[in-house]
């Protein structure tokens, strides 16, 4: 049975109305499904599972599809989810072998996961003409199926963090349902994975409905039967939700929020150190943000110890580089000499000698994507104004925001990068040649480090390197770096959840009291 899709102006009615969702309680063989709803900030664009690039997507594309692995911050290490075991070739760096997990058996028609249903995921990431991971396997030049269980990945240099390209970002599509559907037709009416959880319902801008796959060998039986991620982009309705039993986790609690809370008798507030990279983006490719003394006098015209203060309420940790503690080849020794302290005079004599005084400049920020990130973006206009500039605040709807940022169609905007374990990923993404066009920057310098970074297996030498592509991206500022949040989750007692620093929630994480 195909699972109940929509769009705007394309829509099937589901079986129960919105608001049944908040209170979903069905019985089946004489037991009640357990269900738990999520409040979350963004939302899935595409029925394709390479078609957007959003960290919620791929915690939602795997739990459906599958993916070959993850990252467990409990155990500081990637592990399988599709895979079982991976390794390098010792006398070639450049090839890879996954070794599949047996007897993976797919939603609906029970049809076993093979290497040809890997390869052609990988094939497809590359070459679909909707995907926006194509610069996740650009580095891939070929992948082979060995056996029906084992698959050769080759790169084109050596890849020591191939894992962080591949590992959640590859969603397991069926080789055969796309040969025999094509791929509009695949994705939406046959989207079956070997996952845990399998898709019931997407509408697109308002919920992600997936329902538990019970003999699945990942799932549990207090696991949530139904789970479902619906769209509630003001804080204010995600708590009321929360309080009123309509979802069981509230996403990104802003923290003058957290009191109710935790007063409320039936929630409680749990935290993470969010790895998610929150920074002031400026495209060089634009005017005036090819002016490099512009893009550094913003950097030191931010009070980012202010703000974190006042509006973010002490919640979150200051970036001074790129990345912080905790995170692959953080050092502290080499990101103190990275610091750009706050320095308005220092910022107004860069405007000045850049000959830009006056200059009018538009900041994009998403409203209700992020931790009071309207009133963070506030709070830098007059700071910005301070140093000479003429700014002003734009805060488009977040699907504008978001295709436009793809497109490399914002100038100068407000963002997160999200899931950076290893760095090497989203540093490419943004600020290599060739990368995505969100910022658009093509330096010597960065690229230099970040291609020799990759190639080095070494952990100590590579951490090294990747401190000096940390250095270069910092001097050329296409990017000033400003937090990562405290993110405050609101949880039902009813179940048992733990936060992770991605932001991404799994179902076969989910406890369900009884």
């Amino acid at each position: 049975m195909s699972p109940t899709i929509g769009a705007p102006g394309l829509r099937r009615t589901f079986a129960v109305t919105v608001a049944a969702l908040g209170m979903f309680a069905a019985v089946t063989s004489g037991h009640a499904q357990s269900r738990v709803a999520v409040g979350v900030t963004e939302t899935i664009s595409s029925h394709n599972p390479h078609g957007d690039s959003i960290s919620m997507g791929y915690g939602i594309w795997c739990q459906v599809y599958g993916c070959l692995g993850t990252y467990d911050f409990e155990k500081g290490d990637y592990v399988g989810m599709l895979a079982e075991r991976w390794e390098v070739n010792k006398d070639n760096p450049n090839e890879w072998i996954f070794h599949l997990r047996k007897g993976m058996k797919r939603h609906n028609d029970g049809k076993e996961l093979t290497a040809e249903d890997v390869v052609h995921s990988i094939n497809r990431m590359a070459k679909d003409p909707q995907t926006r991971q194509k610069q996740n396997v650009r580095n891939v030049t070929d992948v082979v199926a060995l056996d029906k269980y084992t698959v050769k990945v080759v790169t084109d240099k050596p890849t020591a963090p191939l894992l962080e390209y591949l590992f959640d970002r590859v969603m397991i599509t069926g080789k055969d349902l796309w040969a025999k559907h094509g791929a509009r037709d695949a994705d939406r009416k046959y989207p079956w994975g070997w996952g845990p959880y399998k898709l019931k319902e997407l509408v697109i801008g308002q919920r992600i409905v997936l329902e538990k796959v019970k003999d699945h060998p990942d799932a549990k039986p207090q696991n949530p039967d139904v789970l479902i991620f619906r769209i509630m982009r003001e804080p204010e309705q995600r708590v009321t939700a929360l309080l009123n039993n309509e979802i069981q986790i509230a996403q990104f609690v802003p923290p003058h929020l957290a009191p109710r809370i935790e007063g409320s008798g039936n929630a409680a507030i749990k935290s993470t150190n969010s790895v998610e990279l929150m920074f002031l983006a400026m495209s060089p490719k634009n005017k005036p943000w090819d002016n490099k003394q512009l893009r550094q006098a913003v950097c030191h015209a931010i009070n980012k110890d202010a703000i974190i203060k006042a509006v973010l309420q002490g919640q979150a940790q200051r970036l001074d580089g790129p990345i912080g503690p905790g995170q692959y080849g953080y050092d502290p020794e080499a990101t103190e000499t990275m610091k750009i302290p706050y320095d308005p005079e220092k910022a107004r004599q860069l405007v000045k000698q850049a000959g830009l005084s006056g200059t009018e400049v538009t900041l994009y920020t998403p409203v209700g994507r992020y931790v009071n990130d309207k009133q963070v973006t506030e709070a830098m206009i007059p700071m910005l104004n301070a140093i000479g500039l003429k700014a002003t605040l734009a805060t488009p709807e977040w699907a504008t925001l978001w295709a436009d940022v793809q497109k490399g169609k914002v100038p100068f905007y407000y963002m997160g990068r999200g899931s950076v374990v290893d760095p090497s990923v989203a540093l490419s993404q943004y600020f290599e040649t060739g990368g995505s066009p969100r910022i658009g920057i093509s330096d010597p310098e960065i690229d230099k480090h970040l291609r020799a970074e990759r190639e080095i297996f070494d952990p100590e030498a590579r951490k090294k390197e990747l401190n000096k592509a940390f250095a270069a991206i910092v001097e050329a500022a296409p990017a000033c770096f400003m937090w990562r949040h405290r993110l405050l989750y609101g949880v039902s007692k009813k179940i048992e959840h733990t936060p992770t620093p991605s932001g991404r929630v799994f179902g076969v994480d989910i406890v369900v009291k009884n």
